[in-house]
Order: C-alpha cells, then sequence, then structure tokens
C-alpha cells in the first residue's frame, strides 16, 4: 500500500468514526439504547481500525484487534490503560446489546459509552494527527 493510499484509508476511518458518533448521539437522543451503543463502539472501532493501519496491523475479529491496541499501543505507554479499559468495556456493551436478547444497557450506561467514545475518538485522532 502507498503513503497515499494509507493516508486516504486512515482519513476513511476517522470518517466513519465521526459519523458513527454523530449516528449515537442521534439514537440516544430517541432513545435507541441499542442503536447507540452499536454505533458508539463502531466510532471507537473505525478509529482503531485506522490506528492500527499506521503499524499495518490488521486482524479479522475485534476482539484481536482490541489486543492489538493494549499490546502495541497501551503497554508502549502510547495510550493510557483507562483509554484500553474504555475500548473492552464499549466492546462488552455492544456485545451484549447485539447478541444478548436478555442483555439490558440502560440509558445511563449508553450515555457514559456515548462519552467514552468520543474521549476514545479524539485521542486517537489526535494521535494519528502528530504522527
Amino acid at each position: 500500500m502507498s503513503d497515499r493510499q494509507l493516508s486516504e484509508l486512515i482519513a476513511l476511518r476517522v470518517q466513519q468514526a465521526q459519523q458513527a458518533l454523530r449516528s449515537a448521539a442521534i439514537l440516544l437522543d430517541s432513545n435507541d439504547i441499542q442503536g447507540s451503543v452499536n454505533r458508539s463502539y463502531y466510532a471507537m472501532f473505525y478509529v482503531l481500525s485506522a490506528l492500527l493501519e499506521t503499524r499495518q496491523l490488521a486482524t479479522s475479529k475485534h476482539s484481536g484487534a482490541i489486543g492489538l491496541f493494549d499490546r502495541e499501543f497501551v503497554k508502549t505507554g502510547d495510550f493510557d490503560k483507562a483509554l484500553s479499559r474504555r475500548l473492552h468495556r464499549a466492546f462488552e456493551f455492544r456485545q451484549a446489546s447485539d447478541y444478548s436478547p436478555t442483555a439490558t444497557v440502560s440509558y445511563e450506561q449508553a450515555s457514559e459509552l456515548q462519552q467514552d467514545a468520543i474521549e476514545f475518538v479524539e485521542a486517537l485522532q489526535h494521535y494519528l494527527d502528530t504522527k
């Protein structure tokens, strides 16, 4: 992949993250908790995908991407462990919300997750902008 293609892919992933954040807010405002949780998580996942591309790291599984983030960026000190915890929490909520018919996520939890997603996206986007 050329530098130009990589830059375009990263920009696309960041754009997807920003759109997912906007969607999460709209869904939460309309009391669609599951939809908001899904979009909040995916905002984090899209920007994480952009970050992983900077080191040509890829995986077909979400859990693998999270593991790569922890190994390549958190353990090295590039990002605080608190961001990792937020990402793990978002993944768990999204899994429960999307796949467990008996799982319930409260409005407050979805709102907290949305804020976590905003902060996660901002942190990774800042890192991407400075590298």
